[in-house]
């Protein structure tokens, strides 16, 4: 019987691959045979998780800024698999929202999935491939004091379904929605605001899913692997939670 979730012979770019779960699916997807280029606004760290893995190299680019994505694809071999994974977050109702960083999120979170993927999408055309967005639970339900985040989130999810069905016959379009996951990111947050009660943070972090801890980033990167795969080839504008029961409380 043939290996499952197999990406033998293909070439991926995943963007913010750099740390947490970005770091992670570039794991996977050289596990499964895949060649990888990896986006990171921080080429040091794209090049780090690059120099331990064989077929993957670090290109950095900051996705909001267009010529930066165009100068990406200049000399990007054919594509099989784009993972919009890059991203930034905010905490703030819409009062403590600044105008600047509302737009630094949209710039990111949003333009720069726009930037990208239209970028991509010849050479996905071509290899008949597809792609992966890395959402949140925050696209589909309201989250306390993320009121950019949500934003940004909820247009990556329809975004999605607007590509899967544009699409339908020649790129499939699927995202992933994790809860909350324990990343550097997670760490930094609670360093920077909660440095002498990040225990009892991260309890009450695991809290919000009712199956009673945080994600781990290999657990996204595995769905990315099976949507990337011959395997999901009946799958385009689906979202995929990952997030402990969250959404279904």
């Amino acid at each position: 019987m043939a290996a499952s979730f197999r990406l033998d012979g293909k070439h991926a770019l995943i963007t913010g691959g750099g740390s947490g779960i970005g770091e992670a699916i570039v794991q996977e997807f050289v596990d499964a045979g895949a060649r990888v280029t990896i986006a990171d606004v921080n080429l040091a760290q794209a090049q780090t998780v690059a120099s331990r893995l064989p077929g993957a190299t670090a290109k950095a680019c900051d996705i909001s800024d267009e010529q930066q994505v165009k100068a990406l694809f200049a000399d990007l071999p054919p594509l099989d698999v784009l993972v919009n994974n890059a991203g930034i977050a905010l905490v703030g109702g819409v009062e403590e929202t600044a105008l600047e960083d509302f737009e630094r999120l949209m710039a990111v979170n949003v333009r720069g999935v726009f930037l990208v993927t239209r970028e991509a999408m010849p050479s996905l055309l071509a290899q008949r491939g597809n792609i992966v967005n890395i959402a949140s639970v925050a696209g589909l339900v309201a989250v306390k004091k993320r009121f950019a985040y949500c934003a940004t989130k909820g247009a990556v999810v329809a975004m999605t379904r607007q590509i899967a069905i544009d699409y339908a016959s020649r790129v499939r379009c699927n995202c992933i929605c994790p809860g909350t996951v324990h990343t550097p990111f997670v760490e930094g947050y609670l360093e920077k605001h909660y440095k002498d009660q990040k225990e009892a943070m991260l309890a009450e972090l695991a809290a919000r899913q009712p199956i009673g801890r945080l994600g781990q980033p290999v657990e996204i990167a595995r769905m990315a692997l099976y949507l990337a795969s011959d395997e999901a080839s009946f799958v385009t504008g689906a979202t995929m939670t990952i997030d402990g029961g969250w959404t279904a409380a």
